[in-house]
């Protein structure tokens, strides 16, 4: 394998990859809403050479490269956030922005960027010829921004293949991210009874009965687990809600969102428990349960799920982890970062839950993701995109045969 060529081809394609980018950019693609983006990553798929593209029932697109016993996938999702205040934009979001260096719009970082280079790295390998005893899947993935993994829990409890291993395109800022926290989504209710407001002591208050649970939920984030490598859990109160009979009545009904996230160890069971056996909890005799999603896709399906993502974690040896580890050596003659994300993944379905070795490397930042002005870089579009060419190819001929029959996946199940 020449890496000097793929580098060069990668170049050559940097127009192409900033003009489809922007194109995937022009789209908006909340969750839910990804149709018509689908539908231009696939013309481009299709234009640029992959050997069949096609869409499941939900709704994800599967490009594929080649028919080899490996199989690898890469995937991107092409779902994302709303814009939030547009005043905060220094241009239209979806219009965006370009110049020599960065393009700006939503979705540019977080993370249709990690699919443009996909699309590009699937052009090079077939014009250079780097097809081998693998079958490449790249995977344009739906609803991640709402519910992280239910794409993929589709595709693997559906579907009729699996792979090796993934590679995930989420923004690593161009270094190899192998694991992340997990997260769970978890509501706290409490229970009151509604009087009128000119005789409060006639009521019992929920949204009083909530104060102290709050108080307590600030303090228990402090005393939270910690790992040498993924970091300490954490939570935070997202939202609070309540319901009385009017706005002159005491309210019978108060109940707030808590977003926790898993560091390695931790499981849905024990942060719920935390929290049930907080005193204040107890006192009040508030419920404390785990949200549910169950939106339906583009295409009408709904996968209805628990709003639990479990922290994964892959060696730092496992072939996965090399494998990258030795193509970005190659191509860029350097020793990469190896590090983690902040943020949650598809991986909590691919690793986390079905036990896949997931690894991770892509364009864009994470401190990109979700922001006002939200902007990639067109230097780490080009290497991406010849990182994801070079990856199967070095894992076919130098990899593969010490993957474990059972992949060694510590990840909390």
């Amino acid at each position: 394998m020449d890496f000097r060529q793929i580098l060069q081809k990668a170049e050559e394609y940097k127009p192409d990859i900033s003009r489809f980018l922007r194109k995937m950019i022009a789209i908006p693609s909340e969750s839910g809403d990804e149709e018509k983006v689908i539908e231009c990553v696939r013309q481009e798929m299709e234009q640029v050479g992959f050997d069949k593209v096609e869409t499941d029932a939900m709704g994800n697109l599967f490009g594929t490269i080649g028919t080899g016993k490996h199989i690898i996938a890469m995937d991107a999702h092409v779902d994302t956030v709303g814009v939030g205040d547009p005043r905060l934009w220094n241009y239209d979001p979806y219009d965006g922005y370009e110049d020599e260096k960065i393009i700006i719009g939503r979705g540019a970082s977080d993370q249709e960027g990690g699919m443009a280079s996909l699309v590009y790295a699937g052009k090079i390998i077939k014009e250079l010829n780097l097809e081998d005893d693998y079958t490449l899947i790249v995977t344009g993935t739906i609803q991640e921004e709402d519910c992280d993994g239910l794409c993929w829990d589709y595709i693997l409890n559906e579907g009729k293949w699996r792979p090796e291993f993934v590679v995930l395109t989420e923004p690593t800022s161009c270094n190899i991210y192998r694991g992340q926290r997990g997260r769970m989504e978890i509501k706290v209710t409490t229970h009151g009874i509604s009087a009128h407001g000119s005789a409060p002591e006639r009521g019992d208050n929920a949204i009083y009965k909530m104060a102290p649970i709050l108080d307590e939920l600030k303090a228990l984030n402090n005393r939270l687990t910690s790992h040498d490598f993924l970091g300490k859990g954490s939570l935070t109160v997202s939202e609070i809600f309540s319901q009385s009979p009017s706005r002159c009545a005491v309210a019978d009904g108060c109940w707030i969102s808590v977003d926790r996230r898993l560091t390695q160890g931790e499981t849905a069971d024990s942060a719920i428990n935390e929290i049930k056996e907080l005193t204040s909890v107890k006192k009040m005799q508030a419920d404390v349960e785990m949200y549910d999603y169950s939106q339906p896709s583009y295409k009408g399906l709904t996968y209805p799920s628990k709003a639990y993502f479990p922290t994964w974690l892959i060696e730092e040896d496992h072939p996965a982890t090399q494998t990258l580890v030795n193509a970005y050596k190659q191509l860029f003659t350097s020793k990469p970062v190896v590090d983690k994300w902040t943020f949650s993944t598809n991986g909590v379905a691919i690793m986390g839950r079905h036990g896949i070795p997931c690894i991770g490397f892509g364009p864009g930042h994470e401190d990109q993701a979700h922001a006002p002005n939200e902007k990639t870089w067109k230097s780490e579009l080009v290497k991406a995109a010849a990182m994801y060419a070079a990856i199967p190819l070095v894992y076919v001929q130098v990899y593969a045969d010490q993957l474990p029959a059972k992949s060694k996946n510590v990840a909390n199940q």
